[in-house]
């Protein structure tokens, strides 16, 4: 066999290898389980399949931005008489079923769909979405809106948006071609944020169906006058932010360790679950540090507001953000806030305005905006304040559905 026969063997053995995943997808939708098997699921919606105008946000169970970000306009978008939002769940394993369940008793109807594989998830979504047979299907974050979208162009779902939550996420040469081949099938393309909008058309996705809807917040927990008073609050830290590889934990507890050494003395509260890799790392910085009595690890913590509301600094240390929903809230709670000088968190602070931005990975630059903040009170209330004005003006939960709400009005409105 000579050379050009081992290539063009070669051709048609990456031409299977790529279809190879596609002719999976078909045989499993067609092949497996029997339909009876999902409407006796108990994790089944309850409602009557039936309904007009339905509309189903697919995210990950994970609980990261993205399933708070779907949650609040699942929430929000219920309020409106001319369609019904239902939320779909991918299953992780970080996935809590007492969360879970806390959402359906606030009145929301979930499902939950396999997550083990991706194929799993493609074949138990695509039952369900011709079950459901929804108007429209908002696909959140990544990879689920890979998954998701195959599942809607499967169940022939009329109308599809993506929405892109990171400035930076793990695009695979081949999962970016996935991506641009669906945004041929997909309405919009939502970024949470222009900056994101930017990364999005820096890819190569279409410009005439990518826009930018920026995130917001239920700013109802926030309105409290409960601590409201910027100098009587306690002078410490929180970072309200899951332990991943995106967030810098790390930088933050040098940054105290450093605080220490200059006779500066605060308190650091980090709430959140995630990676036990990352967690693991952050607790043995803090006992290589000695600082097991100035970085508190709280865990899951569900009085988030209470937590915010009674402290003076919000912190975000981070690598890359989309549209980070902690800061919205420090700022909502009318915290002086901190954060990291990288894409999605320059958009969030007008440096010395209504926060401020430090330089990313430097413990040294962050000790010195907490150490700006901790010694001159005054600066730091004004900052404070101005978010908190800020968060009331821009960040609310209400902008964000209405422009979502909008959107989905404009694809109902198309001829099918």
């Amino acid at each position: 066999m000579d050379f050009l026969h081992i290539l063009f063997a070669l051709g048609l053995l990456a031409i299977f290898l790529s279809l190879f995943p596609f002719l999976l997808v078909f045989m499993f939708v067609h092949l497996s389980m029997p339909r009876q098997a999902l409407e006796n699921s108990s994790e089944s919606f309850s409602c009557s399949p039936d309904r007009s105008n339905l509309i189903i946000h697919f995210v990950t169970g994970g609980f990261s931005g993205a399933t708070k970000v779907a949650l609040e306009i699942v929430r929000g978008s219920n309020q409106n008489q001319n369609f019904k939002s239902l939320l779909v769940l991918r299953r992780k394993r970080s996935t809590d079923p007492s969360r879970v369940q806390q959402i359906i008793d606030s009145g929301v109807e979930v499902t939950l769909v396999p997550g083990w594989a991706h194929i799993a998830t493609i074949v138990q979504l695509t039952r369900l979405l011709k079950k459901w047979n929804p108007r429209v299907l908002v696909c959140h974050g990544f990879s689920e809106h890979l998954w998701g979208r195959y599942a809607g162009i499967l169940a022939k779902v009329p109308h599809i948006i993506q929405v892109e939550h990171n400035s930076r996420e793990r695009y695979t040469p081949w999962r970016l071609r996935q991506a641009r081949w669906l945004s041929r099938h997909t309405d919009k393309i939502v970024g949470v944020s222009e900056g994101v909008r930017q990364n999005l058309l820096r890819l190569k996705f279409p410009i005439d169906r990518t826009i930018a809807i920026n995130n917001g917040i239920n700013l109802e927990p926030y309105e409290s006058l409960k601590h409201a008073d910027f100098l009587n609050r306690a002078p410490n830290i929180v970072m309200a932010a899951r332990f991943a590889r995106q967030k810098d934990h790390l930088t933050l507890i040098r940054a105290v360790g450093e605080l220490i050494k200059r006779g500066c003395y605060t308190e650091v509260y980090l709430a959140g679950t995630g990676n036990n890799r990352h967690s693991s790392r952050a607790e043995s910085l803090v006992n290589e540090l000695d600082l097991q009595d100035r970085v508190h690890f709280l865990g899951f913590c569900n009085h988030v507001p209470d937590l915010l509301l009674s402290n003076k600094i919000c912190v975000l240390s981070t690598h890359y953000e989309g549209m980070p929903l902690s800061l919205s809230e420090g700022m909502a709670a009318g915290c002086a806030v901190v954060g990291s000088s990288v894409l999605g968190v320059r958009e969030m602070i007008n440096h010395n305005d209504d926060g401020l931005l430090v330089e990313p990975n430097s413990p040294a630059a962050l000790a010195d905006g907490l150490e700006a903040l901790l010694t001159d009170h005054n600066f730091a209330a004004r900052l404070a304040s101005r978010a908190r004005e800020r968060a009331k003006n821009e960040l609310s939960t209400k902008g964000m559905v209405d422009r979502y709400e909008d959107l989905i009005a404009s694809l109902l409105e198309r001829k099918l």
